[in-house]
């Protein structure tokens, strides 16, 4: 049976969006000889607060299956709405509704495109899934235990890397996983797909929430979270007090209280802000813009200050709860008692440029981030990814505070 087995070509289901990029993966995957199938994940119905005309499923359907048929490969179709609702849109409200900032995108591929597709992509007698996304993997043996591990590694094209999103990836699910496009630049897809004839040539990237589209995102958040019309809209001076205090721990978030500054306008929700905002505050006759520096969901208060160069935007490091630590390489994570910081590249955000760093596990197991140089907007919600060097993610967890 083993023998039978070898003679065929593996078999890798891609998950075709109804873009360039999975479309040009899947080609890829064609010409290196692979058994390639195509699979269409539906993962959203509601369109409440979906900006109109943007990114509609059935439009993406319609390219995932003239792209298979152009490349004739098997074509599937699967509705994982349910999962998705259930494992990142839930996860989203609760995150917002304590004042937290998620990604979704991150959730959507460690518990939809890597989890809930991988598993029906194994039904289908899948030895691999891949995707469209711009980042590349491979194997090392570890000098720390002799194992051989999986990296993930950003792609080549720096202006479109993605492999951000996939901080929260382990090992078991990079074993399954490929990236054909990881070492092609985005021209350079779009030149392929328009020389082999695919309908995704010229279509344009979709942007906004992973599989929901460009949304109005009070509007879709209202869905599960209230409206709490008449917070406060306080201003923070920029020569506020605490800001040179002696005590105040750096890699906490600033409290603020209401009387520390002046109210200047109102809200419906401090749960419907986040860190570094601008639009949306509707304040006006100030010199320069307000952004949001801190938000106090209990007592319904949204705080701003003035200006990019405001003192409230910048932090100088972070905590990620012992729970959130994730290390894709499990052989890196530090060993009980070694409390040592490590030099690392970090990012706290997509396309954010990787930033000079230290992260120390204490002994309680929290991670430390320890920034070279004061970082705006760290937000509590959000992923932090720390790379080796060379372009591998190491690891990630969620930004806590």
């Amino acid at each position: 049976m083993e023998n039978n087995r070898s003679k065929h070509k593996p078999r890798v289901v891609v998950g075709l969006s109804g873009g360039v990029d999975s479309s040009v993966a899947a080609w890829v995957l064609k010409e290196q000889g692979y058994e390639v199938v195509g699979m269409f994940m539906r993962n959203w119905h509601d369109t409440t607060g979906t900006l109109a005309g943007d990114c509609p499923w059935y439009d993406d359907r319609v390219f995932a299956e003239l792209v298979a048929k152009k490349l004739d490969i098997e074509f599937h179709f699967i509705d994982l709405s349910e999962q998705y609702r259930q494992r990142v849109v839930d996860y989203m409200f609760a995150e917002y509704g304590r004042g937290r900032t998620p990604n979704p995108d991150v959730l959507c591929n460690r518990e939809i495109k890597f989890d809930a597709f991988l598993k029906a992509a194994l039904e289908l007698g899948a030895d691999y899934v891949a995707t469209g996304h711009y980042c590349k993997t491979d194997t090392v043996v570890s000098p720390a235990d002799g194992q051989t591990y999986h990296r993930l590694i950003a792609g080549d094209d720096h202006n479109k890397d993605q492999s951000y999103f996939l901080c929260q990836l382990n090992q078991e699910q990079l074993a399954k996983a490929l990236f054909p496009i990881g070492d092609l630049e985005k021209p350079e897809v779009r030149r392929i797909a328009a020389e082999q004839g695919l309908a995704t040539a010229k279509r344009k990237d979709s942007q906004g929430i992973c599989f929901v589209g460009k949304v109005d995102l009070p509007v879709f958040l209202q869905q599960k979270l209230a409206a709490r019309p008449g917070g406060a809209i306080v201003e923070i001076p920029a020569d506020w007090a605490g800001y040179v205090e002696a005590g105040h721990d750096p890699y906490a978030p600033y409290a603020y209280h209401e009387n520390d500054g002046t109210q200047v306008g109102e809200h419906n929700g401090a749960h419907f802000y986040t860190i570094g905002q601008r639009k949306g505050l509707k304040v006006g006759g100030k010199p320069e813009p307000l952004f949001v520096i801190a938000t106090d969901v209990d007592a319904n208060i949204v705080y701003v200050g003035m200006g990019e160069r405001h003192p409230g935007l910048y932090r100088r490091g972070l905590r990620i709860r012992p729970e959130e630590m994730h290390w894709v390489r499990p052989d890196l994570a530090p060993t009980a008692g070694d409390t040592a910081p490590r030099e690392y590249l970090v990012r706290i955000r997509y396309r954010q440029p990787l930033q000079r760093a230290t992260l120390r596990v204490d002994d309680d197991g929290w991670g430390i981030v320890d920034f070279a140089e004061p970082q705006r907007g760290v937000t509590a919600g959000q992923f932090a990814a720390w790379y080796a060097p060379d372009g591998e993610l190491v690891g990630s967890g969620v930004i806590d505070a």
